[in-house]
This record gives structure tokens, sequence and C-alpha cells, in this order.
């Protein structure tokens, strides 16, 4: 099996270096360039120790990439940055995954309203796989543009994906509670995620709305035809890495069914455990690994109690919700085995 050559644009924050420990432990993987332009000349060892050994590059400015050196492109850029650049790459053959959201929704006039600017390239825009291979695989495979998901949004689709596809959920009212670790708001200096005002904390954040619901919905309505009514509110937790999200719904069928028809969609998976029924999944038993669990419980045995089932998943938001995903993907692009690269164990404790 032949190698191939990738690069990174925008190295330097965490989903840049979460991508920088698995490309440099995948067997098919050479990593020609990391770029930044606040860090051009320096090495990558300077900035993330735990690299030193294993990648003997410096940072580059993104001018200097050459297309025609390497293969794939992984774009882990704040939003708005991909879209200038990407069909320029795609002109040259060069396959791309965006790790950021300029690529995740079809319809542009929504991705603009949640976005807030004007998209560069709506023409490539129908062009993109999206990146979740549990629903999109396929695709993925034949696809020289992926979006990566969200890391919320992988969540809560692969929990009610399988049940929705079923019919075996009510569509209408479903409530996605999330939870994430800091590391999720990125590597920038913010008072909001600074070490004194998260410890010791717990807060909900984007009540308003979140720009991954309108991605949850659509993804979800072109892989079941049905499209859900979601309301979906997000939290910071005083941890690092990590994402939970509880998810309430209406269920058509009795519990048991429903557990069945969660192990049987995913009993193939290499990345996804669904639990015992009643189980609760907690983030450190994925944490460091790009494995996603599942459970099911109900309330409404009770009387007076509403029937609802709760479903509960959850994930290292670095890798399966970003740069382990990234990986997945691009293995399922090259033809390579899915799992190459990504079969890192949770860390405990």
């Amino acid at each position: 099996m032949q190698s191939i050559n990738a690069a990174i644009v925008g190295g330097t924050g965490y989903t840049g270096a979460e991508l920088l420990r698995l490309l440099s432990q995948h067997p098919q993987v050479n990593i020609m360039s990391i770029s930044s332009r606040s860090e051009a000349g320096n090495p990558v060892a300077d900035l993330f120790g735990s690299l030193r050994g294993q990648i003997d590059l410096s940072f580059t400015d993104p001018s200097e990439l050459d297309p025609s050196n390497v293969d794939v492109v992984f774009y882990a850029t704040p939003n708005g940055i991909a879209m200038q650049q990407v069909p320029e790459l795609l002109e040259k053959g060069v396959k791309v995954i965006d790790l950021a959201a300029d690529f995740r929704l079809q319809d542009i006039n929504v991705w603009e309203k949640w976005y807030g600017q004007q998209h560069a390239c709506p023409e490539v825009v129908a062009t993109a796989a999206y990146g979740l291979p549990e629903l999109n695989r396929e695709t993925i495979k034949s696809a020289q543009l992926i979006a990566n998901p969200g890391c919320y949004a992988t969540a809560i689709q692969l929990a009610l994906y399988p049940l929705l596809k079923a019919n075996l959920l009510a569509p209408e009212d479903i409530i996605a509670d999330g939870k994430s670790g800091v590391s999720g708001a990125g590597r920038g200096a913010a008072v909001g995620s600074l070490y004194s005002e998260v410890a010791e904390s717990f807060k909900a954040y984007k009540v308003e709305g979140h720009r991954h619901q309108p991605e949850i919905c659509e993804s979800l309505e072109n892989a079941t035809g049905i499209r859900p009514q979601l309301i979906f509110t997000p939290h910071l937790l005083p941890m690092i890495r990590g994402i939970e999200c509880t998810i309430y719904a209406k269920p058509k069928a009795d519990i048991q069914t429903l557990q069945q028809a969660l192990e049987n969609a995913y009993q193939d998976e290499p990345f996804i455990t669904v639990l015992p029924l009643g189980s609760v999944p907690d983030t450190a038993s994925v944490r460091g690994s790009n494995n996603v669990h599942i459970s099911l419980a109900q309330q409404g045995q009770i009387s007076n109690m509403p029937n609802r089932v709760i479903l509960m998943a959850v994930e290292d938001n670095l890798v399966k919700g970003a740069a382990g995903q990234a990986v997945q993907n691009m293995n399922l692009a090259f033809g390579f085995e899915e799992t190459m690269g990504l079969n890192q164990l949770g860390l405990m404790p």
C-alpha cells in the first residue's frame, strides 16, 4: 500500500496538535508541512513538547504550501479560512479535509446566517461530503472534499440516527443537553476559558441557539429522511477534554426495541460501543481515543411522568469530535483500513 503526503494548515491550536499526534503515528502518512503565520520558522517541538523526537519540522507560512507535493491537506483553521483556498487545491487534484465549518451545511443561506459572513465558494459546497462515516461512509470514500462534523454534532447524531431512521422516535420536541471541556473553546486566550473562570463552575452558553443545531438537523434529514425538531443547549464543564450529550425524546416503541435497534446499527462499527441498557457512560472512558460510548435509559414508568427515553453519548471532543474523525475520513478517502492509526484506547485515570 502506497503512503501519502499530508499537510496541515493551522497547526498551532489543540486540534492541530491532535492531528500531529495522530498522523505522526500513522504508518501510511508522511507529514510534509505544518503552517502557522504566528509561528513560522519555529520548530514544532518547541511549541508542542510532547512531539519532540517524533516530528522534526518547523512551522511554515501558509503561503508556502506546495500543492504539487501533497495528497491531502487538513485545515485546522478558524471558520472562513479554508473556503478562500480550497477551490485552488481541488483544481490541482488535492484532497481536502476541513475541520472547521466552511462546508458542513449545504444550505448556503443558513450557513451565512449562522456564521455571519458571505461564503467565498458556494459552488463548491455541493461537492463536499459530510464526514460522519457511520452515516455517510460510501460518499466519503469517493470524495475529494470532506467537511469534518462539529464535535457536539457528532455525538448527538450518532445517538439519534439509528432510532430516527427506524422510526422509533417522535422527531418533534427532541432536547439535547450537551457538555464540553474547555479545549472545545480553542487555544486562544479568552477570559471565559481561563482556569480561574472555569474551575469550580458550570454554565450554559449559546442558549439562544448554537450553530451545531442546524448542522445536526440538516445531516440527520439527509441520512434518515426525517428532520428532527431539536432544542440544543451546550454547557461548559471544568475539565480539559470530553463531551457528554444527554438527549430526551418520545419513544414510539418499548425500550428493549430501541436498545436492540442501537445494538444492531452499531454492531460492526469499530469506534461505537452501545452499553447495556440503563448504563451511564462517562467521558473518562473515551478520553484520548476515537471511541464513542452510547447508552439508553427510560423515564415514565411511574404514574404521571412523561414517557421519555434518555440517550447518552460521550466522546473526546479533540479526537472523534475533531482530529480523530478527520484521520478516519482520510483513511476512507485513500482506501486505508478505517481504523489505521486510531487504535488508541481511552486513558484511565
